[in-house]
């Protein structure tokens, strides 16, 4: 689908992204490889070289370390496949909060494997849904995509049972959305 040269070079910029926010460099270049795949498959869609069924939902936090990585493992666990989901941060953290992880563990859903991973142009284009949690004037606006701006709490520094109390919020309007998508999903 893109020549060598184009995938070098997003591999490239990818790593230079990560490698802007990491202060620990062992797993760089694993990440980048997952983190260049997710953008690789974000251009194909949006330069028309793939066609999907499913909707695709952005979520965009600040750190991506917390309320979007919950919000897109939810909605991920409740679409079952009938959606495609996407998360970024518009100034990405080093590591995800380990609160979060705990929270999410909770409900058998282990997100410890996922990154904070840079807000990216390609992303956002491929998305149809772009769900921003705080982030502000970050995220980059382009026509056609429906914006939904979620006022949550940062579950940062917070105890364990806060993050329960945002995450619990995060998936009733994870739930919503999911209600609100079913029409554009098809069997």
């Amino acid at each position: 689908m893109f020549g060598p040269a184009t995938v070098t070079a997003c591999l490239y910029e990818s790593y230079d992204r990560l490698v802007a926010t990491a202060t620990v460099h062992r797993y760089l270049v694993v990440l980048a490889e997952r983190f260049t795949r997710d953008r690789l498959q974000a251009i194909a869609k949006a330069e028309g070289k793939t066609v999907t069924t499913v909707p695709e939902v952005l979520f965009v936090c600040v750190h991506n370390a917390g309320r979007s990585q919950m919000a897109a493992a939810l909605l991920d666990h409740r679409a079952k496949g009938a959606v495609h989901v996407r998360s970024a941060g518009s100034d990405p953290a080093e590591t995800l909060n380990p609160a979060v992880v705990e929270a999410m563990s909770e409900l058998g859903l282990d997100i410890s494997q996922e990154f904070p991973k840079p807000l990216t142009d390609d992303v956002v284009i491929a998305a149809d849904v772009v769900v921003t949690m705080g982030c502000g004037d970050a995220c980059p606006l382009y026509p056609g995509k429906r914006y939904l701006d979620w006022e949550l709490e940062d579950p940062a520094g917070k105890s364990l049972a806060t993050v329960r109390r945002i995450r619990d919020d995060i998936d009733n309007r994870v739930q919503t959305l999911l209600a609100q998508l079913s029409a554009t999903i098809r069997p």
